[in-house]
């Protein structure tokens, strides 16, 4: 009696696999999805061994239900899918595949954060809660676009004014491109991963804006006039002015010398 042939091909399609399945575990933990996603699989094994077996009639109403199960999949994780295909955006940027066939050649104007350090440390002073947006390579059209368009050159006197306690602005976060507030009472992403419970819904949606995006964003608590950032997925939190500049400064260092690198390759 012979052997199943086993070949190399056979083995990285079985790590290749194990490994989307750990990603889509570490994409979805915290959320109900990885119960959803062992009943389907369930599901479908019962219907694999049902096949085996030739039973005609509960391999029929299984198989139907798995093709209706396949529409209401997306139904149900629409969140996730979204967010999914973000990411995947995200790194063909990073690898900047696309981006070279439509690039303008335009340059990025450098972000000043002082003044965007300035308004965060007098904004912690009266807890006076606040949302900022900086954005790098990364587009945020979309979220701009669910917002309130402000055009305006980035000052102290601005932020301040639009994360005033009653003013009309003043919910929801401010996208920040260059030197120019793009717009204001933005909408962002909340995480769907597992954060401390501490974690307010500004620190959530920094968080989540973080995960599908390359832009830092920065965060004053309305409760303990904290000051923290978030990138790539992480929260720094109990930053002081200086150190909230030197991380801004540092960042935004990174990432213009990384388009300059780009430029000269091109």
């Amino acid at each position: 009696m012979g052997f199943v042939p086993f070949t190399f091909i056979d083995f990285m399609d079985i790590i290749l696999v194990a490994m989307i399945m750990y990603w889509i575990y570490r994409t979805t933990k915290g959320t109900n999805a990885p119960y959803i996603l062992s009943g389907i699989i369930a599901v479908y094994l019962l219907w694999v061994v049902v096949r085996a077996l030739n039973m005609e009639l509960l391999s029929t109403i299984l198989g139907q239900l798995i093709s209706v199960g396949a529409i209401a999949l997306i139904i149900v994780f629409q969140p996730e899918l979204r967010r999914f295909l973000q990411m995947i955006g995200m790194r063909q940027k990073q690898f900047n595949f696309i981006t070279r066939i439509f690039s303008t050649g335009e340059d990025r104007v450098q972000t000043n954060v002082v003044p965007i350090v300035t308004a965060c440390r007098e904004m912690a002073e009266t807890k006076t809660g606040a949302l900022i947006v900086i954005g790098q390579q990364s587009d945020l059209r979309l979220i701009a676009e669910g917002g309130i368009a402000v055009d305006a050159k980035v000052s102290v006197p601005l932020l301040k004014n639009i994360f005033f306690k009653n003013a009309p602005l003043h919910d929801g976060a401010v996208i920040v491109e260059g030197d120019r507030v793009v717009a204001a009472k933005c909408i962002l992403p909340v995480t769907q991963t597992d954060v401390p419970k501490s974690y307010g819904t500004r620190h959530r949606a920094a968080i989540g804006m973080s995960e599908i995006s390359d832009a830092i964003i920065v965060v004053v608590s309305e409760e303990t006039g904290q000051i923290a950032a978030a990138q790539g997925g992480h929260l720094r939190r109990d930053l002081d002015p200086a150190r909230l500049q030197q991380i801004l400064q540092r960042y935004l260092a990174v990432n213009t010398r990384r388009r300059s690198k780009k430029e000269v390759a091109e």
